[in-house]
């Protein structure tokens, strides 16, 4: 069983930047794959980013392509998303993920989430 505890959220101005990071509980967090998610008001939840067991691999949607860093530290048990470049259409909660299985990241299926962070960005 793993437990994820998101933090790092805030209110930003456009172009600004935002660090979240999620703790995790669990001897065995270091061989899961590990994602960011997030959810906008009145949206389906969407993948933003994911990072494999030893952080060798990582895996970014289009849309924050480019301005956004996954990365992990196993030894800390942590997961890290920096985020630059924010732009309003970024606002949503953000959720870490947590994926046992061994299979392409891109397609993660997480089967454990934090309780969310709460990103706005404004115009």
């Amino acid at each position: 069983q793993v437990q994820l505890v998101e933090s790092g959220g805030g209110l930003v101005q456009a172009g600004g930047s935002l660090r979240l990071s999620c703790a995790a509980s669990g001897r065995t967090f270091r061989y899961y794959a590990m994602g960011w998610f997030r959810q906008a008001p009145g949206k389906e939840r969407e993948f933003v980013a994911a990072i494999n067991w030893s952080g060798g691999n990582t895996y970014y949607a289009d849309s924050v392509k480019g301005r956004f860093t996954i990365s992990r530290a196993n030894a800390k048990n942590m997961v890290y998303l920096q985020m630059n470049s924010l732009k309003p259409e970024d606002t949503a909660v953000y959720y870490c993920a947590a994926d046992s299985g061994q299979g392409d990241i891109a397609t993660m299926t997480p089967e454990y989430w934090g309780q969310g962070t709460q990103v706005t960005v404004s115009s």
